[in-house]
């Protein structure tokens, strides 16, 4: 590893340590009914209060603008993080300031304190150096755990980490892990799965991933677009007819560099999009005029296994289908259930994320046996995409 973690941190009793987190959870009347990200970095919070450190907690919830907004205070969130870390936390009502100072002076060690939602100041956003050194101000150590953020050049995400010795806690640094062994250094041969509904959305990322793996499985409604882009008429399922071109020249792309690209020989068509119509299986030459493919079929199925079956790394970014819905959850779950059994076994690194992927996972019951399921959306699929990530970039030249 080319970053420090919290082994290389020695003798933190007393140390203000600053911890970049991720808890911008959903919120229902009140109710994060999502603690996911929150239960990510509890093993961080708990090893620094443990040893003494003063843990001051620092995120973003929601999109304010640069302006404090009542239903985006992390107030909101502190008792959930108060559950689950099972540990109080204390609370600033600001980031920066005296409210956030007081609140520091009156910490003891081990104790935990959560501050007032970073992008209530306009500086937080455009890294400002002013703002930045107010955050600093409160620590004597930068502790980065939120990979989710790390796309983002922010004085909470980055700009901390010039300032002050900075380090990767335990989430960032098993995300960090699982991504080397993925796309940086994998085993080979490397399979990725990329589905969801758009090719216009994920060009950059299909574009990077056949100069990197061995074959690219496209599934969901963008697989359409390359098929129609074939000649093959697609009925009225979810086409993006007018990147017909593109599609071609990933194609091509693959071609040269030796990727295989797997596109679905069946699908599941119905000629309405609800839970329980009626549907069939055609192949996909046949697809009818007045139906919508919203699921590979079985012949498709077997030969994404047959490719996950000869892979020693997997990276699967976006549903095979319409998942939400049953019957057409039925590839991407058994895809899944595949993949993780090859896991467990120990001849697959598997490593899923981005969009509705942790969704996917969590339906085919399979996101504890893969070998990382990533909750960072944008992060993650940037990562994908090969572009860099300033959270993680300026940690690696920490070391």
């Amino acid at each position: 590893m080319t970053f420090k973690t919290l082994d290389d941190l020695t003798d933190i009793a007393g140390k203000r340590v600053l911890v970049r987190v991720d808890l911008n959870v959903p919120v229902k009347d009140g109710k994060v009914t999502d603690a996911t990200r929150i239960e990510r970095v509890v093993p961080t919070i708990r090893e620094l209060s443990e040893k003494g450190a003063k843990v001051i907690l620092l995120a973003h919830f929601g999109r304010p603008k640069g302006e404090p907004v009542a239903d985006m205070s992390l107030s909101l969130i502190a008792p959930a993080v108060e559950d689950i870390l099972d540990q109080r936390v204390h609370f600033a009502a600001d980031c920066i300031g005296e409210k956030a100072a007081a609140a520091v002076a009156g910490m003891n060690d081990g104790d935990v304190l959560l501050m007032e939602n970073t992008r209530f100041h306009k500086g937080e956003e455009k890294n400002d150096a002013e703002f930045t050194k107010a955050l600093a101000a409160n620590g004597d150590i930068y502790v980065n755990d939120a990979f989710s953020a790390a796309h983002r050049a922010h004085s909470s995400t980055e700009g901390l980490a010039h300032l002050l010795p900075a380090y990767a806690g335990r989430t960032m640094q098993a995300e960090l892990e699982a991504l080397e062994k993925g796309l940086g250094n994998p085993k080979r041969p490397v399979v990725a799965i990329v589905g969801g509904a758009k090719v216009s959305t994920k060009i950059d990322l299909l574009m990077n991933l056949v100069k990197k793996v061995d074959a690219l499985v496209i599934g969901g409604g963008m697989a359409n677009t390359f098929i129609a882009a074939r000649g093959t008429n697609v009925g009225k399922s979810l086409c993006e007819h007018d990147l017909a071109g593109t599609a071609k020249q990933i194609m091509t792309e693959a071609a040269s560099a030796g990727c295989a690209i797997v596109l679905p020989v069946d699908g599941v068509v119905a000629r309405e999009f609800k839970a329980g119509a009626d549907n069939e299986v055609v192949d996909i030459e046949a697809i009818p005029a007045d139906a919508m493919v919203l699921d590979v079929g079985p012949k498709s199925i077997a030969a994404v296994n047959d490719w996950v079956s000869k892979a020693e790394t997997l990276v699967w970014n976006g549903p095979l289908g319409a998942f939400e819905i049953a019957p057409f959850d039925k590839a991407t779950v058994a895809v899944a259930k595949h993949a993780a059994a090859r896991t467990k076994s120990g001849a697959l690194v598997s490593v899923a994320g981005g969009g509705d992927t942790v969704s996917a996972m969590n339906h085919a019951e399979v996101a504890d046996d893969l070998s990382y399921v990533s909750t960072a959306g944008g992060a993650f699929l940037e990562w994908m995409e090969g572009k860099p990530l300033p959270g993680v970039d300026i940690l690696h030249q920490q070391k």
